[in-house]
């Protein structure tokens, strides 16, 4: 951490000399000499951090360190004010100046002191004698470079080991065929995989095909949930299966424990509770689950023996005590994290059999030491890193209790990090206990507060990608949920982890929690906060705010007062219920992130001209339809995005976009443009999206059919594009883009999405070589089928139709679609016959039909997908839809399926929503 920050400290010190050295003046040498202090304190602070949890002097000298760091970072953007002021007109200057001497006077001041205080931080420094270690060998990594990526890992598909056994004991207590409601605990420590147990349990698809609703609740040891949230998530997971629209957003829990019991109500339903840790909790949550008679089952996990014995002993109570790994098991853990395969060199074995018997067979601990190694050299002339590492868990283990263990083996991990790993680790804790936190949001993020930047031809994102994959590849973050190309989509961290780099980080002063259990010291600087609960105790010390994320509402008048510190980089206000922008926002000079998304904005104001160092406006899921001309005083601005979804239960979802300036295109540093209305009344704005060259990302709404031409000419300009979303301005709106483009434009795009009426589907398409996923929405093709188009892409994985083909028949023949692994079909009226060549879609897994009701035979040849894994059958003909629900299969249907895991079949039925699962 204290490394990475003083990095920052000195490139921005560097800049400033490089490009302000004139207005410096007498300065200019005190800043040099405290550039060369820094780049001297540098060269120490590996070992020091390597040393810091083990000596408290160095702990106190890192300390001074980062502060003073920070302290130089304040005055550096107190100086750049100073300079835009000189840089602004004639007037402006004279009106200025009286005001500028007096900060310039203070500036001077404290870099004078800093200077004086790096000089005692340095007498330290040669008092621990941090000199003298520079040469020693220490744990930690210097790079991630060259590392070995496995997909497996990084997607969270790796083997999961020593865990058959449990899940169908489990799983029989699920199916045991008793009609009564029944509890089912699992009780185990942290650590223990009781989250993973579960799941796997509850995924399975003999569990999934008993029950008519399933749900998963995460209730969290810390209380960070309160009952109404809990019961909210359960009836949106419920409504969301049965497709019945109701208001969860009533305040009484009364009432929503009756919305609970009526929907459940006759009803077979599967819901786990996870991290159950208060019985009072539990008991009103219970209260609201119906025994129908029908085979209803409950699962909850739980540290606690109390809790999982008291569940429901009236309900037929069940309780399951995990236990550790075996030791075999243990070590096909570790191998397979480390290795990637089941082999240990014979030189390491004894060596990895004495840090298994340190990990007691939990594993958390296996997974995050295997991290660890996976990274050390394997060769037997460097078997002493691994010594080192077995060292490192020495001492007293046998008095030393499991949980301990696992925190001393986490500390390993993280001290085992280069420097901007620990940073990006860290900062992670500013999500609560058990968040789904969205990966591309955790990455903008990080950007914003300058951890990750561009690097050797690589954008920022593209090197914060790399950092997330190596986190996950230690198993210190871990996949939830994989986006269509493959990469991580959700996260999450174990709430060990989450309690290691909770109290790191607040150690070492980079992340302040404002909520009901987390204040911080009047006395302290305060330079991130994060606000997820409520604001408890204020600081005197928030002028030194740099970054505020709120992950709950916030009362405008205690935002207002936030909002008054002058070195705000970074504002998340996502999600608060905000009527318009502040004005502190615009006084805000500094501000690099500005998040709006979901709040009830509707105008930008022209001040917006201001903030002439943001990079990031996010104005998604708000009521902006339309941007000032100021915004083009924005050239640093990388990612913008105003949209809100027109219709969120609708599958085709459609956004509004917003009118845009036309000139656009003087934006240059776009990277991220969505979604912008192509009908503009200068008709430039098809034209100006031509300019904007660094785009990877691009959405357009309200297409016409006279923009189409323009369109492809702009297309071919944007050789960096890797995604692209079309919509026309209406359904029925006929657009022509079948124009050539050259074979070298869009070779990196990687999703298309066309939304809009197509008379035939353009010729480019055949030549996009890294193409992933193709959505066609609206297109309503004749004749030749969209599939002659598709089907000998080499990269495709992900397809869908809806509203795409008013033809009978779509033949998916031999050979043809090789990579693709998901497939929708959906709202094709005509359709009748869906075929399936031998050899067509090898890898297909997850087949979605909905929507056709003149569909009335399973597609033929569909026992040939033999890797399909998932079909979803939603408003299909009632012919098919009764030949799959009868039981005694004359006509043959379900056999064709029955290598398939998981088949549902979704219909209405006396007006309500029913699903079946075979």
């Amino acid at each position: 951490m204290a490394e990475t920050i003083l990095s920052l400290a000195l490139n921005q010190l560097s800049t400033t000399l490089l490009e302000e050295g004139n207005l410096l003046g007498g300065l200019k040498q005190e800043v040099e000499h405290i550039i060369d202090e820094l780049e001297h304190m540098r060269a120490f602070l590996k070992v020091a951090e390597a040393k810091e949890d083990d000596d408290h002097a160095i702990q106190a000298w890192m300390k001074q360190v980062r502060e003073v760091t920070y302290d130089i970072e304040d005055v550096l953007d107190e100086f750049a004010v100073l300079t835009a002021h000189h840089h602004a007109s004639r007037f402006s200057r004279c009106f200025n100046s009286i005001k500028n001497l007096q900060a310039r006077h203070k500036i001077a001041g404290e870099i004078q002191r800093i200077k004086s205080r790096l000089g005692n931080i340095s007498e330290l420094r040669q008092r621990y004698r941090l000199d003298h270690g520079t040469h020693q060998h220490f744990l930690g990594s210097a790079t991630i470079a060259n590392t070995w990526w496995d997909d497996a890992i990084l997607v969270g598909k790796e083997r999961l080991v020593g865990i058959q056994k449990p899940k169908q004991e489990l799983i029989s207590q699920l199916l045991d065929g008793d009609s009564n409601l029944k509890v089912i605990s699992v009780l185990g420590m942290q650590g223990l995989g009781k989250t993973t147990l579960v799941k796997k349990v509850h995924e399975d698809g003999d569990v999934q095909k008993q029950f008519q609703i399933t749900a998963w609740i995460t209730v969290s040891q810390t209380r960070t949930r309160s009952i109404k949230e809990l019961l909210q998530d359960l009836i949106r997971q419920i409504v969301d299966q049965i497709k019945r629209p109701i208001n969860y957003a009533v305040e009484s829990i009364t009432e929503l424990k009756s919305s609970v019991t009526k929907l459940l109500l006759g009803k077979r339903y599967g819901i786990v509770f996870e991290d159950v840790c208060d019985m009072g909790i539990w008991n009103s949550i219970k209260s609201a689950l119906p025994d129908s008679g029908n085979g209803s089952r409950v699962m909850i996990t739980t540290q606690l023996p109390h809790v999982a014995q008291a569940s429901s002993p009236e309900s037929q109570g069940y309780v399951y005590e995990m236990k550790p790994l075996s030791f075999e098991d243990s070590w096909t853990l570790f191998c397979d994290k480390t290795f990637q395969q089941s082999y240990c060199p014979m030189h390491l074995k004894a060596i990895v059999h004495d840090i298994l018997s340190k990990c007691r067979g939990l594993p958390l601990a296996i997974a995050a030491i295997g991290g660890v190694l996976a990274s050390k050299d394997k060769d037997k002339d460097k078997a002493d890193q691994w010594e080192i590492v077995r060292d490192s868990l020495a001492g007293e283990e046998e008095k030393t209790g499991e949980q301990d263990m696992v925190k001393k083996i986490l500390l390993l991990s993280y001290k085992d990090l280069p420097s901007h790993l620990k940073t990006c680790l860290l900062y992670i804790s500013i999500f609560p206990e058990d968040y789904e936190i969205q990966c591309h949001r955790l990455i903008q993020l990080w950007i914003a507060e300058r951890f990750v930047q561009d690097r050797g031809g690589m954008t920022a994102e593209e090197v914060a990608f790399d950092y997330l994959k190596e986190l996950i590849r230690r198993s210190l973050v871990r996949v939830t949920e994989v986006s269509w190309d493959g990469s991580p989509d959700h996260c999450r961290i174990h709430d060990l982890m989450r309690e290691f780099i909770l109290r790191k980080s607040q150690e070492q002063n980079m992340i302040t929690l404002a909520s009901l259990q987390h204040t911080r010291g009047p006395s302290e600087k305060v330079h991130r906060l994060v606000i997820n609960n409520s604001l408890t105790q204020r600081s005197n010390y928030l002028k030194h705010l740099r970054s505020l994320i709120t992950l709950t509402n916030t009362e405008p008048t205690l935002l207002s007062e936030l909002l008054l510190s002058k070195l705000l980089k970074l504002l998340d206000l996502r999600d608060v219920q905000l009527e318009e922008i502040p004005n502190e926002v615009f006084k805000l000079f500094h501000l690099r992130f500005l998040c709006l998304r979901g709040t009830r904005v509707k105008k930008v104001p022209k001040s917006i001209k201001k903030l002439k160092n943001l990079e990031h406006l996010h104005l998604g899921q708000t009521n902006v339809r339309e941007l000032p001309i100021q915004v083009l005083k924005l050239k640093k601005l990388r990612h913008l995005r105003v949209f809100q979804v027109v219709d969120s239960s609708d599958a085709n979802y459609e956004c509004y976009g917003f009118k845009a300036p036309s000139k656009i295109g003087e934006l240059l540093s776009l990277h991220t443009l969505l979604f912008i209305d192509a009908q503009n009344d200068e008709k430039t704005v098809v034209e100006e999206i031509g300019k904007l060259i660094q785009l990877r990302e691009l959405g357009i709404t309200k297409l016409r059919r006279q923009d189409g031409e323009e369109l492809c000419s702009s297309l071919q300009k944007l050789i960096n594009l890797r995604e692209l979303n079309v919509t026309a301005i209406t359904k029925d709106e006929v657009i022509d883009i079948d124009h050539a483009l050259p074979s070298s434009s869009l070779q990196f795009l990687r999703g298309l999405i066309l939304r809009a009426r197509l008379e035939k589907l353009p010729r480019w398409i055949n030549s996009l070589q890294s193409l992933m996923k193709i959505d066609l929405i609206w297109s309503r093709l004749r004749g030749d089928e969209p599939l002659e188009f598709l089907q000998h892409l080499p990269s495709l994985v992900e397809v869908r139709l809806s509203q795409a083909y008013e033809g009978e028949e779509l033949n998916f023949r031999a050979g043809a679609f090789l990579k693709l692994e998901t497939l929708y079909l959906g709202d094709m009226q005509g359709l009748k016959w869906i075929i399936v060549g031998n050899g067509a879609m090898p890898h297909l897994q997850r087949l979605y039909m909905s929507e056709l009701p003149q569909l009335e035979e399973l597609p033929w040849g569909i026992q040939h997908l033999r890797k399909l894994q998932s079909l979803h059958l939603d408003d299909v003909s009632s012919k098919l839809t009764e030949k799959l629900k009868n039981p005694d299969d004359e006509t043959g249907v379900r056999g064709n399926i029955a290598h398939i895991r998981e088949v549902v079949i979704g219909f209405r039925a006396d007006g309500e929503w029913n699903e079946l699962r075979l």
